[in-house]
């Protein structure tokens, strides 16, 4: 019995002391993270030309009803979120050569470029209900089966090659700067790419082939250029009693997730945010056309939305290492951000373009910390339940990503369709009604003000980095 629980205290000891040096090593070289971030400039070329103009594309030049396309949408989404967890399991259950995510990221990106081609290749030829139906496949492959086991491949990766939390922070800035990058750019191209191609469904086809090339290019130069380390403490650290990773069900490792309070807000904190993302994304071109009256203010809104955030990441692993919290860093960024968004809602209603987009600046500055933290913060949520259950399932948690990205993206891109159509909206009209432009201006402004407050309080109540110091610094105790 002695002799049991001195083995323990060892064990704990090497464990305790193995976390605390692997969170101080550093394991990445410089293009190293650089080739990482640059995935999320793939995953935007494909996501950013769907979530953005898809809608667009099908109601003013297949010229079908948005109202329809909206619940297909969330139809297909919900499906969609159904497979992020299990493509999170098989992620988890991955033994090869190029590690555990690094194989689902390489290969899927081909089926979500050849998904991305044919979704913009609808035939004119077909009945108004077979386009539908084409729609419906396309859509949900790309988003269900391929972009999902991409997606969580690629959020994984974070947590598979590095330990340390500040790389980690640096990976998720770099990689939402690709994102932003890729997102100002297509906000100014696209549409001209469209009509340098012929304009109408001709265009926009080879802005889907084009998008479907970037992307498979860029991902495999991202996955080639990182390695995946050996699973956490298995150098360090033996101790039987601790279940092993390949050898927990799908139904337990569900259960696991459930159990994770803080698993629960971050999937919380992904929807209500991909909702509020897609809504004003999915809304950006009928609000430029028809309430400020020029479309090709798009590009210059989109920069201004998104080129604070760049901004933003450039300071938040300062931010983050200084204060030693992300969740202060990014709730009181909100908090500023939320004041903010009063006085943007107040200038919108008067048409006030330059203090528009100065206000839409500040906002984006103070609010663009939490997006180069969410892969760190589902990492230390990982590491929660790795120190309460002692399991890893890296693949499963951070299924959060893509299940937030879908659902709440897919609920946004579909309440763009469902609003407009209930206000009347007219694809093929030269004007739209009163109804149907004070729609567009709430979807663009009013409504993600709201979601900001919502997203704030969430942030607040996410501590799990409290918890894990917590929770080390009781072990280091015990063990001594």
């Amino acid at each position: 019995m002695k002799n049991t629980i001195q083995t323990i205290i060892v064990n704990r000891k090497k464990e305790v002391a193995f976390i605390m040096q692997e969170a101080e090593k550093k394991y990445l070289k410089w293009y190293q993270k650089i080739a990482y971030g640059a995935g999320d400039m793939a995953s935007n070329t494909s996501y950013g030309l769907v979530s953005s103009f898809v809608l667009l594309y099908l109601s003013d030049t297949m010229g079908l009803n948005t109202g329809i396309i909206g619940t297909l949408m969330l139809v297909s989404k919900f499906l969609d979120g159904i497979s992020d967890v299990i493509f999170g399991n098989l992620i988890d259950r991955t033994k090869s050569k190029l590690g555990k995510a690094r194989p689902w990221m390489l290969y899927a990106q081909i089926g979500v470029s050849l998904c991305l081609v044919l979704l913009f290749s609808i035939p004119g030829g077909m009945s108004e209900t077979a386009q539908y139906a084409y729609f419906f496949a396309f859509y949900t492959a790309l988003n269900a089966i391929f972009y999902t086991a991409n997606g969580i491949a690629y959020s994984a990766l974070s947590a598979l090659i590095t330990r340390n939390k500040n790389e980690r922070v640096q990976l998720g800035s770099i990689r939402f700067m690709f994102a932003v990058a890729t997102n100002i750019v297509m906000g100014f191209a696209v549409t001209g790419v469209v009509d340098a191609f012929g304009g109408g469904a001709a265009g926009w086809r080879m802005v889907a082939v084009i998008c479907g090339v970037i992307g498979l290019g860029i991902n495999t130069i991202s996955c080639l250029c990182v390695k995946e380390l050996p699973e956490e403490g298995s150098a360090a650290v033996e101790d039987t009693q601790k279940p092993k990773d390949d050898k927990i069900g799908f139904v337990e490792s569900l259960k696991l997730l459930i159990s994770n309070k803080y698993y629960i807000l971050i999937v919380a904190i992904y929807i209500v945010y991909y909702f509020m993302s897609n809504l004003t994304t999915g809304s950006a071109i009928y609000f430029m056309k028809h309430v400020l009256g020029n479309g090709s203010l798009l590009g210059l809104f989109s920069m201004m939305k998104m080129f604070p955030v760049i901004i933003a990441l450039i300071f938040t692993p300062i931010l983050v290492k200084k204060t030693g919290s992300m969740q202060k860093v990014n709730f009181w960024g909100y908090v500023i951000s939320d004041i903010l968004g009063i006085f943007l809602i107040i200038f919108a209603m008067q048409k006030n373009l330059p203090m528009m987009l100065l206000f839409m600046f500040l906002k984006g500055t103070f609010a663009g910390t939490m997006s180069g933290t969410l892969n760190a913060l589902i990492a230390e949520i990982s590491g929660y339940t790795y120190r309460t259950k002692g399991v890893h399932i890296d693949g499963m948690m951070f299924s959060c990503s893509s299940l937030g990205v879908k659902v709440g993206g897919g609920i946004g891109t579909a309440a763009v369709g469902w609003l407009l159509h209930a206000a009347g909206y007219a694809g093929k009209a030269a004007t739209q009604t009163v109804a149907a432009t004070n729609m567009i201006f709430s979807m663009y402004i009013t409504i993600p003000v709201i979601l900001g407050v919502v997203i704030t309080i969430l942030l607040g109540l996410m501590k799990v980095e409290k918890e894990n110091k917590r929770i080390d610094m009781e072990r280091a105790e015990q063990a001594d």
